[in-house]
C-alpha cells in the first residue's frame, strides 16, 4: 500500500544511442521524498504507546492493532523508523549473533560501569514530629571510571562517613547487557489510534503530490535528468 502512495519520477539515462543528445527516459519511484509529520500528528493524543514483544514484525503488530498487516508503513513512518533492518527490536537469537560478530567477546567485554542507588534511610525533623524518609545517596545509572569501580568509595550516613569498595556501589557492563538495553529501547514506539488512521493516509497522500514546476509532468509524476 505504501508504494501506492509514493510519487514517480522520470529521469533520463544517458548515453543511449546515437544521437547522444537523445535521451531514454525510465520512470521509478521517488524515495528521495520525505514524509514530515505536522504538528497535531505528533501529540499523544493521537497515539498509544506500544511495547514490542518477542519476535513481533512491523506487519504483526499493524494486524494486531489495526486488523490489516499492510499498514506497517504507517507504524514506520510515525515512529520516524527509516531501516527497519537497524531500527526495528531484533529478537534474542539475533541480538545475539549481532552482538557476537560486532564483539569479540560481548558477555565478557566490558564497555563502561555504571552506579548502584543508594538509599538511606533519614529523620527528618518538623514543627510537630520527626518523621523517617529514604534519601537517596547515589544515583542509579550515572557512569562512572574503572578507577572507581576498583576503588573506595565515602559518603555520610547522617552520623558518621562510610567508605565501601566502589565495586559494592558500581557495576560493569558488558557489550551484551549494553545491546540488549539499546534494543529494548526500541521496543516503545507509540501507534496512531485506529480512528486517525483514514486522515493520516489522505494526508499522507496529498503531501506526495506534485507542485508545477518546470520538471511538472502531473500530481503525481514529474521529470528529470541525471
Amino acid at each position: 500500500m505504501y508504494f501506492n502512495y509514493i510519487p514517480d519520477i522520470e529521469y533520463d539515462v544517458k548515453p543511449v544511442s546515437y544521437p547522444f543528445s537523445t535521451s531514454d527516459f525510465v520512470i521509478a519511484k521517488n524515495f528521495f521524498r520525505r514524509y514530515k509529520l505536522n504538528d497535531r500528528a505528533t501529540q499523544a493524543l493521537y497515539y498509544d504507546k506500544y511495547t514490542i514483544e518477542g519476535e513481533e514484525r512491523p506487519d504483526t503488530v499493524s494486524f494486531k492493532t489495526y486488523g490489516k498487516d499492510n499498514f506497517d508503513w504507517i507504524i514506520l513512518l510515525t515512529n520516524n523508523i527509516i531501516s527497519p533492518l537497524n531500527e526495528w527490536p531484533m529478537p534474542e537469537n539475533a541480538l545475539r549473533k549481532y552482538a557476537e560478530t560486532k564483539y569479540d567477546d560481548p558477555y565478557s567485554e566490558v564497555l563502561f560501569y555504571e552506579t548502584r542507588e543508594i538509599n538511606l534511610p533519614q529523620v527528618i525533623n518538623t514543627d510537630l514530629s520527626e518523621q523517617k524518609r529514604n534519601v537517596t545517596i547515589l544515583e542509579p545509572g550515572l557512569k562512572v571510571s574503572k578507577q572507581f569501580y576498583l576503588g573506595l568509595y565515602q559518603y555520610f550516613d547522617g552520623t558518621n562517613v562510610i567508605t565501601v569498595p566502589g565495586s559494592s556501589v558500581s557495576r560493569a557492563i558488558t557489550a551484551y547487557e549494553y545491546e540488549e538495553r539499546e534494543n529494548d529501547k526500541r521496543r516503545e514506539i507509540y501507534l496512531l489510534k485506529n480512528s486517525y488512521i483514514p486522515t493520516f493516509i489522505k494526508e499522507f497522500k496529498k503531501a506526495n503530490n506534485y507542485k508545477k514546476s518546470s520538471d511538472f509532468i502531473n500530481s503525481r509524476l514529474k521529470k528529470t535528468g541525471v
